[in-house]
């Protein structure tokens, strides 16, 4: 699936059209949403739960639903969020990462 149909397709469910209310609940939705994965986490590292991976599956999907309804509050497509992403991203670590780029980046 590409980013633009699950962007269409996710915000089917949305029932909200105005700007500020897709912003807002995309920001909120998202970190709710990712407190839930770092807690499958945190059970998984320091509770002795073994790791639920369908549930940090669905708990992902939930992000992406969320960053979607950003992207929409934004008037943005997800697919130029990745893209602006992947550029940001080549031009701080031109040849992959390392720890050196990353404590000494410009």
């Amino acid at each position: 699936m590409e980013f633009t149909e699950y962007q269409t397709l996710a915000l089917r469910t949305s029932g909200r059209t105005d700007k500020d209310a897709l912003l807002l609940n995309g920001v909120m939705g998202l970190c709710g949403e990712a407190g839930e994965c770092i807690d499958l986490m945190k059970k998984h590292l320091f509770q002795g739960h073994d790791l639920d991976r369908d549930k940090l599956i669905d708990e992902a999907g939930d992000c992406l639903w969320y960053l979607a309804s950003l992207a929409e509050g934004l008037g943005v497509g997800l697919d130029e969020i990745a893209r602006k992403n992947v550029l940001k991203l080549k031009k701080r670590y031109p040849d992959g990462f390392s720890a050196e780029k990353s404590i000494n980046r410009s």
